[in-house]
C-alpha cells in the first residue's frame, strides 16, 4: 500500500467521495477542504443510463479532475470487458460509491453464474464483481470499502424486511470483510441539511470484538453517540442466495438498527441517539445575495396559491385516472416557506424547474417575495464548494445532480477516523 490509500469510487456522480477524502483547494474561488487523509482516487466510474446527453454528471467529473479521470461506459460492461482482457483496471487500497436501493435478491446461488432477481439490483452486483476482480488481483487489495444509501436500505424489502441489508452483509462476510455500518442525518453533526444515510465501512482481515467495535470503532468516532439501552444480536448466513430466501420470513421488522457490527457473520447493533456540540450550520448560511439570484427563481404571485396548496394539508377524494377507483387521500401540511434558520430539507433530484411542486424548497426574501433555490446552494447544501457543478449543464441538471449527491462531510469524518487507525496501527507496530 506504501504511503497512501489508492481509491476507486464507482457510481462516482460529481466526485463527492473524492472531494470528502482528498479534499479541494482553489483560493481564486474560496474553496478550501483539508485532505481526510493519504487518499489518492486513481480510478472512478460514473454512467447514468441513456444517451450522451445524460452523461452531465460524468462531463462535471472530468472537468473538475481532469481529462480521463472518470471511465464514463456502463459499469457492467467496462466489467465484461476486464473479464475478457480487453481492459485493465488498477489495484486498489479502497472502493467507495453510493448506490441506489432497488432490488438485490439472489435468483440462484454465487456459484451458479451469480444469478440475480431484478434488472436494477446489478448495481450493487458491480460492485461485489469490482471487490472479487480487485481480491483475485492480490489478498491486499481493497483493504477498505466504503459505501452510501438510503437509510430504508436495512428495512427493504416490505415483504421480508432487511434482507437486502442482510444479502450485503452475507456477500461482504464471504470476501473476508468486518463491518461497521451507521444512520447519520447529516443536519445532526452541524451540516446545513437534513439528510439522513446509511454509511458502511468494511475492512478485510480484521478480527474487532463485536461490542468494543460498536462503542469504539471508526463510526463511533466519526459521528459520536450516547451509549445504548440495547444492543441486539443477530446471524447472517454464509450464502448470500439462502440470505435471499430465507432471512427474516415472517418479521415484522427489520433486525438491524441505526448502527451494527458485523464480524464473521454475526452482528450487533442498536438505535441511536447522537452526541454532538460542535458548530452547526442552517440553510440560511448558505444563501446567496439577492442580487446574484436569477428573476427566474422568483416564485410569481399568479403561482403563489398553487404553491400554498402542494405544500398544505389535505384530505380528499381522488380519483385514479387509469382505473377509475375512487379513494380518500391525506397528507400533512410543509413548511412554507422553508425556515432559514434551521438546516434545510433533504434536497430531492426534482429541486430544478420553474414549476410549482411540494417538495422544492422556497425560502422568503427581505421584501417579502419568494424564491426557488439556485444551483450555488444546492451545491452548497451538500457541502461541495459553490459552483462545483457549473459546469455547462443547465439548471435543473445540476439540481439532478445535487439530489443523486452525499453531504461530502461525511465521507470526509469517516476518512479522518480511517486514517488515523491506520497511522495508529503503523505506530504500534
Amino acid at each position: 500500500m506504501g504511503d497512501e490509500i489508492k481509491v476507486a469510487e464507482l457510481f462516482a456522480g460529481v466526485g463527492g467521495f473524492r472531494l470528502g477524502l482528498e479534499g479541494y483547494c482553489d483560493d481564486s474561488k474560496g474553496w478550501k477542504l483539508p485532505s481526510a487523509g493519504p487518499f489518492r482516487t486513481i480510478w472512478a466510474n460514473q454512467w447514468e443510463p441513456g444517451s450522451d446527453k445524460r452523461q452531465f454528471a460524468a462531463r462535471c467529473y472530468e472537468s473538475r479532475f481532469g481529462k480521463g479521470s472518470v471511465i464514463n461506459e456502463d459499469i457492467s460492461a467496462v466489467l465484461d470487458e476486464f473479464d475478457a482482457g480487453k481492459r485493465a483496471i488498477p489495484d486498489v487500497d479502497m472502493v467507495v460509491g453510493g448506490f441506489p436501493c432497488q432490488d438485490y435478491s439472489v435468483a440462484r446461488p454465487l456459484f451458479q453464474a451469480n444469478g440475480i432477481e431484478g434488472k436494477k439490483g446489478v448495481l450493487w452486483w458491480s460492485i461485489y464483481r469490482f471487490l472479487r476482480i480487485q481480491l483475485n488481483g492480490s489478498s491486499n487489495n481493497a483493504r477498505w470499502c466504503m459505501f452510501e444509501n438510503v437509510d430504508r436500505l436495512l428495512k427493504s424489502p416490505a415483504k421480508q424486511r432487511g434482507r437486502d441489508f442482510a444479502i450485503i452483509l452475507s456477500c461482504l462476510a464471504s470476501l473476508g470483510y468486518s463491518v461497521e455500518w451507521r444512520v447519520v442525518n447529516s443536519a445532526e453533526y452541524g451540516f446545513p441539511q437534513r439528510r439522513k444515510r446509511v454509511y458502511i465501512l468494511a475492512e478485510r482481515c480484521v478480527q474487532w470484538n463485536l461490542e468494543d467495535r460498536l462503542l469504539h470503532g471508526v463510526m463511533a468516532h466519526a459521528f459520536p453517540m450516547e451509549l445504548p439501552e440495547r444492543v441486539d444480536y443477530v446471524e447472517i448466513p454464509d450464502d448470500p442466495y439462502v440470505t435471499s430466501q430465507s432471512f427474516n420470513l415472517g418479521g415484522k421488522l427489520s433486525p438491524f438498527s441505526d448502527a451494527g457490527v458485523m464480524v464473521k457473520n454475526k452482528v450487533c447493533t442498536c438505535k441511536v441517539s447522537e452526541t454532538y456540540d460542535g458548530p452547526r450550520m442552517t440553510l440560511g448560511d448558505v444563501l446567496v445575495p439577492e442580487v446574484e439570484v436569477p428573476e427566474e427563481y422568483f416564485v410569481p404571485e399568479s403561482q403563489r396559491e398553487k404553491w400554498e396548496y402542494l405544500k398544505g394539508s389535505k384530505k380528499e377524494r381522488r380519483t385514479n385516472k387509469a382505473t377509475g377507483f375512487e379513494y380518500n387521500y391525506s397528507e400533512g401540511a410543509m413548511s412554507f416557506p422553508d425556515a432559514t434558520d434551521r438546516p434545510s430539507r433533504t434536497i430531492l433530484t426534482g429541486e430544478g424547474g420553474r414549476g410549482a411542486s411540494r417538495f422544492k424548497h422556497v425560502v422568503k426574501c427581505a421584501d417579502g417575495r419568494l424564491r426557488r433555490l439556485v444551483p450555488d446552494e444546492l451545491d452548497q447544501l451538500q457541502c461541495f464548494p459553490k459552483g462545483w457543478t457549473d459546469t455547462g449543464m443547465t439548471d435543473g441538471q445540476r439540481a439532478f445532480c445535487m439530489g443523486n449527491a452525499l453531504v461530502v462531510g461525511i465521507p470526509h469524518l469517516i476518512g479522518l477516523e480511517v486514517a488515523k487507525e491506520l497511522s495508529d496501527q503503523i505506530v504500534s507496530s
